[in-house]
């Protein structure tokens, strides 16, 4: 079942105003998991980074050895083009997709020769600006790029943040703060992660065992900019306790304050809400 509503899928060349079946009961992507995805989004008539996304689902699909084999120039043209049909005052969030059809002789392998491509258009609303979520540890830890794919947006990685998010939500929370391999705090269970802290901002260093986001970085270059002190750097769950404020940052959503990390408490201060209005301010002026 569909998230949002309002569906339209390019498939085969063509857009298709609907939910549109693309995957084969025999495809590589649907038996094997070869899958990748990207998201950006569109709001305010405005779609933020929406190039660099679909740069790096090309990315994603040749870390999981998948050919990818539309030009992400041609994505921008043909989401913008459909984009045209929605409401201007619409929140959607685009997803181009890619998965791998067929296998080699081994059955496992991706063949280079074929590749499934589509881009679905699915409006779901942007998240109210008092919006905010909770914490809390779980047992699950981000895999490290020797057991998985973690340089690319695969499908096949999802399942272990659900588990996080299931264990998060057995406790009372709504999210989880998870660790890397060694321990130390990488992300959450669906966005990155950042803190403050006496003024200073900082986030968990990009180690491999997650992606550091787009909108990360956005966020990022707009705080320095602005004159705000980041550090990325590693960081435990203590560091996290200590905080004086938590905020998640994803294309989804884009920053979404926390209020609780178990038994710590938080304020939705003023460097979270000023990050939101820098994010908003650039976006909405054409970037």
């Amino acid at each position: 079942m569909a998230t949002g509503t309002n569906i339209k899928t390019y498939f085969e060349g063509a857009w298709h105003n609907e939910d549109k079946p693309i995957m084969r009961a025999a495809d590589h992507g649907s038996w094997l998991g070869t899958t990748v995805f990207d998201g950006a989004r569109y709001f305010d008539g405005v779609t933020p980074d929406l190039l660099t996304h679909c740069e790096r689902i090309n990315r994603s699909a040749k870390a999981l050895m998948i050919a990818p084999t539309m030009d992400p120039n041609d994505m921008v043209n043909a989401i913008h083009d459909r984009l045209k049909s929605y409401d201007p005052t619409a929140a959607v969030y685009i997803r181009p997709m890619y998965w791998a059809t067929i296998g080699d002789d081994t059955g496992i392998l991706p063949s280079q020769d074929e590749t499934g491509f589509a881009i679905c258009l699915e409006q779901i609303p942007m998240a109210p600006q008092n919006a905010s979520t909770t914490l809390t540890q779980t047992r699950f830890r981000r895999p490290v790029l020797a057991d998985n794919v973690v340089n690319a947006k695969a499908g096949c990685l999802y399942p272990n943040n659900a588990r996080m998010i299931a264990e998060a939500r057995s406790k009372g929370f709504k999210n989880a703060l998870v660790a890397d391999a060694s321990g130390n705090v990488a992300e959450t269970a669906s966005a990155n992660v950042f803190m403050v802290k006496d003024g200073e901002v900082f986030t968990p260093i990009a180690n491999g065992t997650f992606l550091a986001g787009i909108t990360r970085a956005r966020h990022m270059k707009h705080m320095r900019e602005n004159g705000m002190t980041v550090h990325e750097k590693t960081l435990t769950f203590e560091d996290f306790h200590d905080a004086d404020e938590v905020f998640l940052t994803g294309n989804m959503m884009k920053i979404t304050p926390v209020t609780a990390f178990d038994d710590t408490q938080y304020e939705i201060g003023k460097t979270t809400n000023q990050v939101r209005e820098m994010y908003w301010d650039w976006a909405v002026s054409g970037g």
